[in-house]
C-alpha cells in the first residue's frame, strides 16, 4: 500500500528531548567526540546495508521492528549535558579569583573589630570598611552572575535545528511519524524543501540537492548521487545529514545514524561538554592575586614579629598584622575591572560588536592568531556574477552588479543581449512572490530568491540587465532537464518568435562538446575554429584558477515547420531525445564567486601590522579558498603554494622555503602527526587549511595554543561550534550565523563584518592598557598607606595614618579616578605593537610592582611623612623629640605632656594636633595621587601628546578635590573619620615632590620613546 498515514506524536514526546535525561561525558567519551565519525555503511553494498540493519529497500523496517530498536537505542534526538545548578553558578561568581581575596579581607576586618570589642579598645570603624567591601563582592559578584547565560543556550540551538515530521516507509505502508521516533534502518523519503530527519543514505535521487554550508562551510549545494564518491563521509555524494536542506529534486534513503550518533549530534555533544579555555584575563588576575597575598602575608609577618619584638603586645602584634594584609589590597580593584569591562563592551557594541562574556573583551586584544573561516565570514556568502565571456573576450562585473555606463555599452553589443537572454530563460531560480511584489521599493541585491545559490547569484545579474519575470513570460517553457551530477548539465527548451529555441547551460567541457559553432560580437554566427576552443578552454581554466565556478551556455534554434508549437518533447533519457543534441551554438559562459566583504582586505592588512597571524580554516575546495585568501591578503601578493605550483607546471618557482605560504587539505591533515601540525603553524605566516572537518577545525586550534598562543576562531556554521567554544574566543557571524555558532561564542559581530574584528582588538588592547593604568594607580597608595604603620612600630612615635582615612583614599578620593582610567583613548603605538606574550607581559610584573611600590609610591610617602612632620613642628613638636612617645602620646592619663620647647598639651590637645597632622598626611596623599592620576594617563606618551580629552578622568579630578573638600572641612566629620580642617599653608609641602614626580615621569616616557628597547623601557615600562 502506498496510503499516505499519520501517526500522532505521543504525549511525553511533545516537547522534543524534553524526556532525555542530561548526560554526563567520560573522558574517553570525549576523546572519541574528537575523532572523525567513522563508518562504512555509506560504502558497503546497498544489499550488504540493508542485511546489516534488518531493513530493505522497497518495504522499510516493520512497525514491530523499530518499536524494538527504539526501545533499545533511544530516540532521535539530541541529549542536553548535565547542567551546572545555578546556586553553584551565583557561588562561583562571589567568590572566585580575585573576590575571594576581598571576602577574606572583609573578614578580617571584623575580626580586628571584635579584638578590639573584646579588650575594650577604642573602635577605629574599621566594621565599616569591611561592610563595603562585602557590599563590593556582592555587586561584583551579581554583576558577572547575571552575565552567565552562554551554556544554558547551547543545546536550545541544537534542539531548534530538529525538524518535526518525517515521511517513512514501514513494511511498506507510507507514513508520517514525529521525527524523535525514526530508528536507524528506516526508509525515508525526501523532496526539494524538506529538513534531513537523520543521517541517512540515499538509494534514489532524482536531482536531489542538499545545502551543508553550516556542517562543510561549501555555498553551493551538493548534488547527491547514490554511490559512494569518497571514503570520507563528510566527502561523500551519498549521504544526507541531520538538519541540512533539501534544496532541489528528491529521493530515497536508509537512515544510518540518528540522535547524539548523528554528525550534528557528535558536534552538540562536544560543542556542549567540551570546557571552556580560561580567559587571558581571568589568569593575569588569578596571578595578580597569588603576588598580592605573598606581598600582604610577607609584609604582614614582618610587622607582627616587628611589633613583637619592640611592644610585646600580642594583640596590638595582630591587629597590624590584619591591618597590612587590608592595607595592602586594593578593594576598588575588583569593581574597577568589573566596570572597565562593561564600558568598553559598551563601546564594542555600538561599534556592532556584542560581547557575551566581559572577559573576552580584553581577550580579543590578547589575540596572536585568528582562525578565520571563509564562507560567511570572509565571504558575503552568496554568489554572484563576477565575470561575462562571449566571443573570446572577458568582461567583468562588479560585485553589486551596479554596472552604470558599463551596462549600456554591453547592451549595445548584439552578442550580449544574446547571452543574457540564455541566462534568463535557462533557470529554475525565481524571486519570492513576497519581494516580487515589492520589487519596485526593494533592491536587487536584497531580495529573497527561490534556488540554490549559482542560480540566485545569475537571476539578479539578469534582473539587473532587464525584468526577467516578463521576459520569461514572452518565453514561456515548453520542456526542461533538470541539472544532474551524471550529465553535469541543464536543459531547457522555449518558445521563440521564429519558433523553439533550445538551450544547455552547464560544466564548460561538456557544453563544448556539444558545440560546432560559435557567437560573434555582432550578433552573428560562425564556425568554431580550434583558435576558438583554445581560448575559450584557456579562460575556462584561467578563472577556475581564480576559485571561481564557471558555467557556460549553447543554444539551438528549431525551425518552426519542422517543431511546431504543439511539438511533444521527449527529455525523460538522453537516449530518448527526440530533438538534436549536436551542433549546437556556444554562446559563452559565465563565473561566480562568493565575494569578500567589504573591508575585509584592509582588515587583515591591519591584523598583521599589529603582529597577529590570520589563518584561513575552510571546509570549501582548496582553489577557491586560495582565491579567496588572495583576494583579502591572506597570502600574500608574489607568494605561491606548492598547491598552485602543482597545478600550473608551466611557470617557474623557487624552492620551497619556510616563509611561503602554505595550503594543507584535510587529507593531508589527517595523515600529520601533532608535532608536524605544530611545526607547520610555527613556522608558515601564511596558511590556509581546506577542505577541513569540524574536528580538524579543533585540532588546529588546539595546536595554537600548544604553542602558547592565544586564539580566536571566527565563524558562522554548525561546523564551527566546537572550535569556537574551545578557542580563546570566539568570534560568530550576527546575521548569517547559526544558533550554535551565537552560543558557542564568546562575541558576536552584529554587522558579520570581519573588518569589525579589528576594532574589537583595538579595543581589547586598550583594555588591558588601562587596567594595568588603573592597577598602578591604585597600589601606588598601598605604600603610604603602610610605611606609617611602620615607622610607628620601629620608631614608636604618634602613628601618622589610621584606618579610617585609609577608607577615606581606597572607597572615596581614588574610586572614581580608578574607573575614570577605563576611559582613556588609545595610545599612538597600540596597533603597531606585536600582540603581548603572555608568558612575560603580565597585567602585574616587576617592573610595574618596581615603579608603584619603589618609586611613585615612596615619593608619596615622603610627601605625606613631610606634610605630618611640618604640622608637628609648626605646633612646637620636633621630629628628634617625637621618637619613643607613641604609649605616652596615647596615654590618657598624662595631660603633662611637653613639647620641644617646653609647652604642655593635655590629652585631648595633642590628640586633636596629631589629627591635624594625619590629615595633613591624607592630604599629601590626595595631591599626589591627583598627580600620578596625571602619570598614569599613558605609559609611553607625553600628557602634552595624549592631551587631556577624556572627559570622565577630568570630572574624576573635580571629584577628588570636591570630595578632599567635604572630608576636611564638613562639620562633623572629625568626629567620624578623625580629620581636622587645615589651613591653605599646609596643602605646599608635599608640592615639590609631586612635581618632581610629574618632571621625573616626562623624563622617563621621553627617553623611552627615544631609545626603545633600552635600560630605562627595560627596567620601568610596565
Amino acid at each position: 500500500m502506498n496510503v499516505l498515514n499519520k501517526t500522532q506524536t505521543p504525549k511525553s514526546h511533545k516537547d522534543g528531548n524534553s524526556h532525555l535525561q542530561p548526560k554526563k561525558y567520560t573522558k574517553k567519551e570525549l576523546g572519541d567526540l574528537h575523532n572523525e565519525m567513522e563508518t562504512r555503511n555509506h560504502i558497503i553494498p546497498i544489499k550488504r546495508l540493508c542485511e546489516r540493519l534488518n531493513t530493505h529497500v522497497d518495504k522499510g523496517i516493520t512497525n514491530e521492528e523499530a518499536k524494538k530498536i527504539l526501545e533499545s537505542k533511544g530516540f532521535n534526538s539530541l541529549t542536553p549535558p548535565a547542567k551546572t545548578p545555578e546556586y553553584v553558578k551565583l557561588f562561583m561568581c562571589m567568590f572566585s579569583g580575585f573576590a575571594a581575596l576581598l571576602w577574606c579581607c572583609g573578614i578580617l576586618c571584623f575580626l580586628i573589630y571584635l579584638i578590639e570589642y573584646f579588650y575594650e579598645q577604642t573602635g577605629d570603624g574599621i566594621e565599616w570598611f569591611g561592610i563595603i567591601i562585602i557590599i563590593i563582592c556582592m555587586f561584583s559578584g551579581i554583576f558577572a552572575y547575571i552575565q552567565e547565560t552562554k551554556n544554558a543556550k547551547i543545546m536550545e540551538s541544537f534542539t531548534r535545528m530538529v525538524p518535526l515530521i518525517a515521511v517513512v516507509i514501514r513494511g511498506g505502508n507510507r507514513m508520517q511519524i514525529p521525527v524523535q521516533n525514526l530508528v536507524v534502518g528506516d526508509l525515508i523519503e525526501i523532496k526539494m524543501g524538506d529538513r534531513i530527519p537523520a543521517d541517512t543514505r540515499i538509494i534514489q535521487c532524482h536531482g536531489l540537492g542538499v545545502e551543508n554550508s553550516s556542517i562543510t562551510g561549501e555555498s553551493e549545494p551538493l548534488i547527491c548521487t547514490t554511490y559512494p564518491t569518497d571514503d570520507n563521509l563528510l566527502e561523500s555524494r551519498n549521504v544526507v545529514f541531520f538538519s541540512c536542506y533539501a534544496v532541489a529534486g528528491q529521493g530515497k534513503g536508509i537512515v544510518i545514524a540518528t540522535g547524539n550518533n548523528t554528525f550534528i549530534g557528535r558536534m552538540a555533544s562536544l560543542t556542549s561538554n567540551m570546557p571552556k579555555t580560561e580567559t587571558p584575563i581571568a589568569k593575569e588576575i588569578h596571578q595578580f592575586v597569588n603576588i598580592l597575598i605573598i606581598i600582604a602575608i610577607a609584609c604582614g609577618v614582618f610587622f607582627f614579629f616587628m611589633s613583637l619584638l619592640i611592644d610585646g603586645d600580642v594583640v596590638r602584634a595582630f591587629t597590624y598584622f590584619l591591618g597590612i594584609i587590608i592595607a595592602n589590597v586594593p578593594e576598588v580593584l575588583l569593581i574597577t575591572v568589573t566596570t572597565s569591562l562593561t564600558i568598553t563592551a559598551k563601546k564594542m557594541a555600538s561599534k556592532n560588536c556584542l560581547v557575551k562574556n566581559l572577559e573576552s573583551v580584553e581577550t580579543l586584544g590578547s589575540t596572536s592568531i585568528i582562525c578565520s573561516d571563509k564562507t560567511g565570514t570572509l565571504t558575503q556568502n552568496k554568489m554572484t556574477v563576477s565575470n561575462v565571456w562571449f566571443d573570446n573576450t572577458r568582461y567583468n562585473v562588479p560585485f553589486d552588479a551596479s554596472m552604470g555606463v558599463e551596462r549600456d555599452i554591453l547592451m549595445e553589443k548584439p552578442a550580449f543581449n544574446i547571452f543574457v537572454k540564455n541566462a534568463t530563460l535557462c533557470l529554475r531560480a525565481e524571486f519570492m512572490d513576497n519581494s516580487e511584489c515589492h520589487s519596485q521599493y526593494t533592491m536587487i541585491e536584497d531580495r529573497k530568491v527561490f534556488g540554490d545559490a549559482s542560480e540566485t547569484g545569475i537571476l539578479k545579474f539578469c534582473e539587473h540587465i532587464h525584468p526577467t519575470k516578463s521576459f520569461r513570460e514572452e518565453h514561456p517553457k515548453v520542456a526542461e532537464v533538470p541539472f544532474s551530477s551524471v550529465t553535469k548539465y541543464q536543459l531547457s527548451i522555449h518558445k521563440d518568435m521564429n519558433g523553439i529555441l533550445v538551450i544547455i547551460k552547464g560544466a564548460p567541457e561538456v557544453i563544448i562538446d556539444f558545440c560546432s559553432r560559435i557567437l560573434s560580437i555582432d550578433g552573428t554566427t560562425r564556425q568554431m575554429t580550434k583558435t576558438d576552443y583554445e581560448l575559450s578552454k584557456q579562460a575556462c581554466t584561467e578563472l577556475a584558477f581564480m576559485g571561481q565556478r564557471v558555467l557556460a551556455y549553447c543554444d539551438y534554434e528549431l525551425s518552426a515547420s519542422e517543431y511546431p508549437l504543439n511539438y511533444e518533447f521527449n527529455t525523460s533519457d538522453p537516449e530518448n531525445y527526440n530533438f538534436p543534441t549536436k551542433d549546437y551554438r556556444f554562446v559563452g559562459f559565465v563565473s561566480l564567486l562568493d565575494p569578500p566583504r567589504p573591508f575585509v582586505n584592509e582588515a587583515v592588512y591591519k591584523c598583521r601590522t599589529a603582529g597577529i597571524k590570520v589563518i584561513m580554516v575552510t571546509g570549501d575546495h582548496p582553489v577557491t579558498a586560495i582565491a579567496i585568501a588572495r583576494k583579502v591578503g591572506i597570502i600574500s601578493e608574489g607568494n605561491e603554494t606548492r598547491y598552485e605550483q602543482l597545478m600550473d607546471i608551466d611557470r617557474n618557482y623557487t624552492s620551497m622555503n619556510q616563509n611561503e605560504a602554505v595550503v594543507i587539505t584535510g587529507n593531508e591533515l589527517r595523515t600529520m602527526s601533532s608535532n608536524d601540525l605544530d611545526y607547520v603553524i610555527k613556522v608558515h605566516e601564511e596558511i590556509v587549511f581546506a577542505r577541513t572537518s569540524p574536528q580538524q577545525k579543533l585540532l588546529i586550534v588546539e595546536s595554537c595554543q600548544r604553542l602558547g598562543e592565544i586564539v580566536a576562531v571566527t565563524g558562522d556554521g554548525v561546523n564551527d561550534s566546537p572550535a569556537l567554544r574551545k578557542a580563546d574566543i570566539g568570534v560568530a557571524m550576527g546575521i548569517t550565523g547559526s544558533d550554535v555558532a551565537k552560543n558557542a561564542a564568546d562575541m558576536i559581530l552584529l554587522d558579520d563584518n570581519f573588518a569589525s574584528i579589528v576594532t574589537g582588538v583595538e579595543e581589547g588592547r586598550l583594555i588591558f592598557d588601562n587596567l594595568k593604568k588603573s592597577i598602578a594607580y591604585t597600589l601606588t597608595s598601598s605604600v603610604p598607606e603602610m610605611l606609617p604603620m611602620l615607622t610607628s612600630i620601629l620608631f614608636s612615635i604618634p602613628l601618622p595614618f589610621v584606618i579610617e582615612l585609609v577608607l577615606c583614599v581606597d572607597v572615596g578620593t581614588d574610586l572614581l579616578p580608578a574607573i575614570a582610567l577605563a576611559y582613556e583613548k588609545a595610545e599612538s603605538d597600540i596597533m603597531s605593537r606585536a600582540p603581548r606574550n603572555p608568558q612575560y607581559d603580565k597585567l602585574v610584573n616587576k617592573r610595574l610592582i618596581s615603579m608603584t611600590y619603589g618609586q611613585i609610591g615612596m615619593t608619596q610617602a615622603m610627601a605625606g611623612f613631610c606634610t605630618y612632620f611640618c604640622i608637628l613642628m609648626f605646633h612646637g613638636f620636633m621630629p628628634k623629640d617625637l621618637f619613643g612617645t607613641r604609649n605616652v602620646w596615647e596615654n590618657q592619663a598624662i595631660d603633662d605632656f611637653r613639647d620641644s620647647y617646653g609647652q604642655t598639651w593635655d590629652y585631648q590637645s595633642r590628640m586633636n594636633l596629631l589629627n591635624e597632622a594625619r590629615t595633613g598626611y591624607f592630604l599629601s596623599i590626595v595631591i599626589t595621587q591627583m598627580v600620578d592620576l596625571l602619570m598614569c594617563k599613558t605609559r609611553r606618551n607625553s600628557i602634552f601628546q595624549q592631551g587631556m580629552g577624556n572627559w570622565v578622568l577630568n570630572f574624576a579630578f573635580i571629584f577628588e578635590i570636591i570630595l578632599t573638600g567635604i572630608l576636611l572641612y564638613t562639620p562633623g566629620t572629625e568626629k567620624v573619620l578623625k580629620t581636622m580642617p587645615l589651613d591653605l599653608f599646609w596643602y605646599w609641602p608635599c608640592l615639590p615632590l609631586g612635581c618632581f614626580l610629574w618632571i621625573y615621569d616626562e623624563m622617563r616616557r621621553w627617553w623611552i620613546r627615544e631609545h626603545p628597547g633600552g635600560f630605562l623601557e627595560k627596567e620601568t615600562y610596565y
